[in-house]
């Protein structure tokens, strides 16, 4: 009686010990992605859901929580005429600071990737921008901007024109910090077009030469088509900066004058961390995080199929 245990415990083993040996890699992969994943989770979609759940609540003030109001911040923010000038302004923005970014991105990395003189230097210079810190940028900027005395009025008024109050006209002020942000993207998107021509091979641009083509055929035929997964990266990267950025507003106007240069996210951080609107601030996010949201799915779904990998 003593043996017949044995008989059945010895296949149970061999086939545990089989099942061990073939989910060890899974188990492996798994060890090393939840490092990551506790990251993702704790820092990604666990805010985003609490921020969504916070959205459908009322603030705390004192002594009183907060309650479930529904859809009342929602409600209260299709009537806020603030909310709708900030999203026009941030629209507009982006509509800007993107394509000319990525326009002069790919212009100077086509012009620095050939053999020139002074190439390094080229290089460096337009990616010095980049490493500045934004506080800094818009510090510059305001030299630049500031009447009477700034440095493009000087040059306006050495050329016959009047000097403009670049950062109080309501009319101007939106451009002006548009200007400083493209001049702070345009570099940095550089690295990845020169990154990306650096990796086509040479043999394109020898069978084009042969044929006879013109640079701008050249371009247009061969290069740009074989840089589009760069430019799907760049525009989801350029998306993302045209709705984030808060720093050189913060620094520069404060979002006047008369909420003129007032960006989603500076409204954003004004309800949330000036008036300390808690509810109100939640459901901006949650707004913003879906407008992101859509346009990147949206670019993704549409560029995607006009791509060629190599």
């Amino acid at each position: 009686m003593g043996l017949t245990p044995c008989l059945f415990d010895k296949p149970a083993a061999l086939g545990l010990r089989q099942l061990m040996q073939t989910l060890r890699p899974q188990i492996y992969a798994y060890l090393l992605l939840l490092p990551a994943f506790i990251f993702l989770v704790g820092f990604t979609h666990y805010p985003a859901l609490a921020t969504l759940f916070d959205s459908l609540m009322s603030t705390p003030r004192g002594a009183r929580p907060a309650v479930y109001v529904g859809l009342d911040n929602y409600q209260g923010m299709i009537e806020d005429p603030i909310f709708w000038k900030s999203l026009v302004n941030n629209f507009w923005f982006a509509l800007v600071t993107i394509p000319i970014s990525i326009a002069l991105s790919i212009t100077m990395a086509l012009w620095v990737n050939d053999k020139m003189i002074g190439r390094q230097f080229l290089r460096m210079s337009y990616f010095l921008p980049t490493v500045l810190p934004m506080i800094a940028v818009a510090n510059i900027w305001i030299f630049f901007y500031t009447p009477g005395y700034g440095l493009i009025n000087q040059v306006l008024q050495a050329f016959g024109f009047a000097g403009q109050n670049w950062l109080g006209d309501p009319t101007l002020v939106l451009g002006s910090v548009t200007v400083v942000a493209i001049w702070k993207e345009a570099g940095f998107f550089m690295i990845f077009y020169l990154a990306a021509l650096q990796g086509l091979s040479p043999s394109y641009k020898e069978a084009a030469a042969l044929e006879g083509a013109s640079s701008w055929y050249f371009f247009r035929r061969v290069q740009w088509p074989l840089l589009m997964p760069t430019t799907i990266f760049v525009l989801v990267n350029a998306l993302i900066n045209a709705f984030r950025m808060v720093d050189h507003i913060i620094v520069m106007t404060k979002g006047g004058p008369d909420n003129a240069s007032s960006l989603l996210l500076f409204y954003l951080y004004e309800v949330g961390f000036k008036f300390w609107d808690q509810g109100y601030a939640s459901a901006l996010t949650a707004v913003l995080l879906a407008l992101l949201a859509f346009v990147g799915l949206l670019q993704f779904f549409v560029l995607d199929r006009r791509t060629h990998y190599r």
